[in-house]
């Protein structure tokens, strides 16, 4: 991790890997990181940081609704992510993290 907090190649190695939501209160929920995309752009943001997404599939029968969310992975610990709902397949429901 960067100054600028979770960057792209955080993530890039992690596509397959299963992230659990992880609140006091609340059950649960396993997701699965799918997709970690850089997204494009003009020029490079002030921050420096390049734009990029995440879709997570998770195999719940009700959708989550978007909001912050503390995700714990192996070893990248816990982070608070926000997600929102992006649809549905036939894996479950997807979400989308987009950093910018």
């Amino acid at each position: 991790m960067t100054d600028w907090g979770l960057v792209y190649e955080d993530f890039v190695d992690k596509v397959g890997d299963a992230f659990v939501i992880a609140e006091d209160g609340f059950p649960a929920i396993g997701l699965t990181l799918i997709e970690c995309e850089l997204l494009k752009t003009r020029q490079l943001p002030p921050s420096g940081r390049p734009p990029y997404s995440l879709i997570f599939v998770a195999d719940t029968p009700q959708m989550l609704e978007q909001r912050l969310y503390c995700l714990d992975h192996p070893t990248m610990g816990k982070n608070v992510i926000f997600l929102v709902p992006v649809g549905k397949e036939a894996r479950g429901f997807l979400y989308q993290a987009l950093f910018n």
